[in-house]
């Protein structure tokens, strides 16, 4: 058997030598151990993000609004036309589902608020908000 041979069927490209076709020891010393092979990762797999913007105009509408949440979707929530009652069953209700999703809430203007899962990260606050007024306060008239 030639050494071409026996290398191929070393590293597997051939059947198996027959029992007197065997390598000899010393060809053994000579060629490195295989590594196993692991998996490959690539560090820079952008995923794309989505972000919902709605302005809900009747209760129905916010299951799907979770649902957005539920699927990792960042959704932006605008209830400046909603009348006060419709705007505090969709905060609540989405606040829940932010919760219990591990996820956060942010207002970010009259009637706006940010609603995230647990995969993005809110930066900052917005500075002329206050923790003692009440989130529905732009609903004053």
């Amino acid at each position: 058997m030639k050494l071409v041979d026996k290398v191929l069927g070393f590293m597997g490209f051939e059947d198996d030598l027959d029992e007197d076709e065997k390598m000899p020891e010393d060809f053994l010393d000579e060629v490195p151990p295989q590594k196993k092979k692991g998996s490959v990762v690539s560090l820079h797999a952008q995923r794309q993000t989505r972000v919902v913007v709605t302005d809900p105009r009747s209760f129905e509408e916010v299951v799907s609004i979770a649902d957005n949440l539920k699927n990792r979707c960042s959704v932006v929530i605008n209830l400046e036309q909603a009348d006060t009652e419709l705007a505090k069953r969709v905060v609540d209700f989405l606040s829940g589902a932010t919760y219990a999703l591990n996820g956060n809430m942010q207002k970010v203007g009259n009637g706006i608020f940010l609603f995230v899962p647990s995969n993005v990260d809110i930066a900052g606050e917005l500075k002329d908000q206050s923790r003692e007024k009440s989130i529905f306060s732009w609903m004053r008239s």
